[in-house]
């Protein structure tokens, strides 16, 4: 008996030990080395490579979740429905990463999953970056490397206001992966379920600015609705066909400084929008995260797409 008491004791030490490991390894901001991951469903896009690339492609795991950087080989990873459970509805997925990484779980597979779930096809799209350095040690110091701010050009009132609009990346190989994507649905749509009147797209951080972009942008993509989620606030020219907008963002996040333009610029174009300021969750929340009442965000989604018809055939 005091053996086996003894190996509980032990097991429930070493169970414990596992659980505060995660739970911190989860919490735990540092960037740790982590070896590629499967994607056995990833299909090639073959939208070309990345110029003055050295690097290749490398992954890691800060927060507890999967990023992957040096991105040079788009590709497409479809999250089906259950059979008997797909609606016809698709929605492309672009995970965030500032154009320099991606958030490959926490903004990728585990939305397109909770799509999947509620019977929508989903796409998650692993676009290409821009270079990263090529260690994993100088591009954690990148990472870590001061940040100031730049001081204000004008004492105006006004212009303090309303921040003037960061440098536009070059995002002519992102928009390309993009429009590849929503090609390849179209493509497909029989074998995969898809009405192709009802394929949209959904982007969290820099994957709502690519959103944004193919949505102000693409000659291609006919977007039926679209999803920018804790992207950038700024006042954009609407084009008259552009699709109906969800959009979301917290108090607390830096992207938001209190500005309204974009969702400004929807309703002054006449273009539906639904627009969810939640007090707290920070910046690249996903799904949600403990305590904060932006984790309900993704329930409205659904409702949305429900209310606007977006889950029926038409």
């Amino acid at each position: 008996m005091t053996l086996t008491l003894k190996n509980l004791a032990k097991s429930s030490l070493i169970a414990l030990s596992v659980l505060f490991t995660n739970i911190t390894l989860a919490q735990d901001g540092t960037i740790y080395p982590l070896d590629a991951p499967e994607e056995p469903n990833a299909i090639l896009l073959g939208t070309g490579g990345v110029a003055d690339q050295p690097a290749s492609e490398s992954w890691f795991r800060q927060w507890g979740d999967p990023m992957a950087r040096n991105i040079t080989t788009a590709t497409l990873t479809p999250f089906l429905p259950e059979p008997g459970k797909a609606n016809g509805a698709a929605v492309i997925v672009a995970p965030g990463g500032g154009f320099r990484w991606l958030s490959m779980g926490n903004e990728g597979w585990e939305v397109a999953q909770a799509l999947a779930d509620q019977g929508i096809a989903a796409f998650v799209l692993k676009y290409r970056l821009h270079p990263t350095p090529e260690s994993l040690e100088d591009f954690s110091a990148w990472m870590n490397r001061p940040r100031t701010p730049a001081p204000p050009s004008s004492s105006d009132a006004a212009s303090e206001a309303t921040p003037p609009r960061p440098p536009q990346l070059d995002l002519s190989n992102q928009l390309e992966d993009a429009e590849a994507a929503y090609a390849m649905i179209l493509d497909r749509a029989e074998e995969w379920g898809v009405d192709t009147d009802r394929i949209g797209m959904i982007g969290f951080s820099a994957g709502a600015g690519l959103t944004m972009h193919s949505t102000l942008n693409s000659k291609t993509m006919k977007l039926a609705f679209i999803g920018p989620i804790y992207g950038g606030m700024g006042a954009v020219d609407v084009p008259a066909d552009a699709p109906p907008m969800f959009s979301v963002i917290a108090t607390d996040d830096f992207l938001f400084r209190g500005q309204f333009g974009v969702i400004d610029s929807w309703y002054k174009a006449g273009i539906p929008v639904e627009f969810h300021l939640y007090q707290n969750g920070g910046h690249g929340f996903g799904l949600g995260n403990p305590n904060r009442t932006s984790n309900r965000w993704f329930e409205a989604f659904i409702h949305w797409l429900d209310v606007n018809e977006f889950l029926a055939a038409k």
